[in-house]
């Protein structure tokens, strides 16, 4: 099932944003141009990676999110959040005090989204087993599943029609509740999102019709807000809600989390221009004798994600110590929970391709433009400078071709033809101003943008 309306979580702030071209140059899908002065988000090509947010020098990206006071609409208030939360508070901070935390801010049940993580593993490595074309791809990480079925259709039957641990754990919470003899309706639940990614899957989820999820938290602010609530004392013990956490849950979402379970016959890749680099190869039949690929967009994966607080790297230390605490999964994981009434919600349907790099849906017209593209490219200088408003030359033909730019936004053409006297400066100066804004070549000396700004 795909979604014809695309959402996203990351946003842009107009009042923010001063047009600096960092987001564009690091987009992974060129989804970013600048128009008047302003960073602008092609809706169809973003994959909601975070690249644009974590590189703006003035935070004019920022993640949507639902108000914590949603919760309030339920009787039982389930929080659901992955391992990586716990991995950004200080050692100084037990389990323990954490959970109670999240109490105090008004949740009546708690689940790490990888607890029932023995469903999962079970269920891929049967899949791998009977697939014909290898290697399969993790379905885990959102950005990669959308990076890959728009810039990489080709090879989106390599990934593992199966939904995300969110997805799973809410079925588990759902499950573990209803034996209480709590209904649905009564239950809210509340996912702590890591990365605007998994935000965006909630909202407009691919392979399924919609997310079991009621509510989103940035765990940004979730964080901040369990600071101001955190006992500094001892607090009673709450081993008992993750008495089915295991070690390979608490990994789950750092890099090999996944891959580990395959060994030799697996790869995994974090950072999303290293993932583009492993795809593009797997395009060309040039990948090594694998049975499964886990990809993660994020550096260090979840660990990395841009709603996490802490250092990545701290974060992945501490989990990894964390999980020495806890055994590997086994056979009765789940205990009293009915499993035959969580398996049916692991598996999604098909993801289809979305052809949104496609020059044209006619195959003879997108051939013509291709052709115009490679006589566009033959005028164009390839500095890749950005000061068209795309992020290269190649992206600039693409827009031309596309009715979306013309030749004169490229200021060494425009200076060309102003030499040549086939523009006038007036119009030259337009141009100029179509893309940057009014105004923005005027002297400044409070101007920002320069060296180091905002970093």
């Amino acid at each position: 099932m795909t979604t014809l309306t695309p959402y996203h979580a990351i946003k842009v702030d107009p009042d923010k944003c001063i047009g600096c071209t960092h987001c564009m140059k690091t987009c992974p899908t060129e989804a970013i141009r600048i128009k008047n002065g302003l960073a602008a988000i092609n809706a169809l090509r973003c994959v909601d990676c975070g690249n644009c947010l974590r590189s703006c020098p003035v935070d004019a990206f920022y993640v949507e999110h639902d108000n914590l006071h949603q919760i309030e609409d339920y009787k039982y208030r389930v929080a659901l959040f992955p391992a990586v939360m716990i991995g950004q508070f200080h050692e100084k901070y037990s389990e323990d005090q954490i959970y109670q935390a999240v109490l105090k801010l008004g949740f009546t049940h708690i689940f790490e989204v990888e607890q029932p993580i023995s469903l999962l593993v079970n269920e891929i490595k049967g899949q791998v087993r009977e697939a014909d074309s290898k290697p399969l791809i993790s379905s885990f990480c959102p950005a990669i599943v959308r990076l890959i079925r728009s810039k990489y259709p080709s090879l989106v039957d390599n990934i593992i029609p199966l939904k995300v641990p969110h997805d799973l754990a809410a079925a588990f919470a759902i499950e573990t509740l209803r034996k209480k003899g709590i209904e649905r309706e009564e239950i809210g639940l509340f996912y702590v999102s890591p990365c605007s990614a998994k935000m965006a899957a909630v909202k407009r989820p691919l392979g399924e019709k919609e997310s079991v999820v009621d509510g989103l938290i940035n765990m940004k602010d979730f964080y901040n807000r369990i600071m101001q609530v955190i006992s500094k004392d001892q607090v009673e013990d709450t081993s008992e809600l993750r008495k089915h956490l295991r070690r390979d849950g608490i990994l789950w979402s750092l890099p090999r989390g996944e891959a580990r379970h395959f060994k030799q016959k697996s790869m995994a890749v974090d950072g999303i221009n290293n993932v583009v680099k492993i795809l593009e190869r797997m395009e060309n039949d040039n990948v090594p004798d694998l049975d499964f690929l886990e990809l993660k967009s994020c550096h260090q994966g979840c660990a990395g994600g841009i709603l996490l607080t802490g250092n990545r790297f701290l974060t992945v230390e501490r989990l990894q110590k964390r999980s020495k605490r806890y055994p590997f999964i086994g056979e009765d994981d789940l205990g009293c929970v009915d499993c035959n009434a969580i398996e049916p919600t692991l598996k999604g349907e098909p993801i289809l391709p979305n052809y949104v790099f496609a020059l044209d849906a006619d195959r003879m017209k997108a051939l013509e433009k291709l052709q115009k593209m490679d006589r566009i490219l033959c005028q164009l200088p390839g500095i890749d400078c950005g000061a068209c408003g795309a992020p290269n030359c190649h992206a600039l033909a693409e827009d031309m071709v596309q009715g979306k730019a013309k030749m004169t936004d490229c200021v060494f053409l425009q200076n060309r033809y102003l030499n040549e006297n086939k523009i006038d400066v007036k119009r030259a100066t337009r141009n100029l101003e179509n893309t940057w804004g009014q105004n923005r070549f005027d002297a400044d000396c409070n101007k920002k943008g320069g060296r180091n700004e905002g970093f």
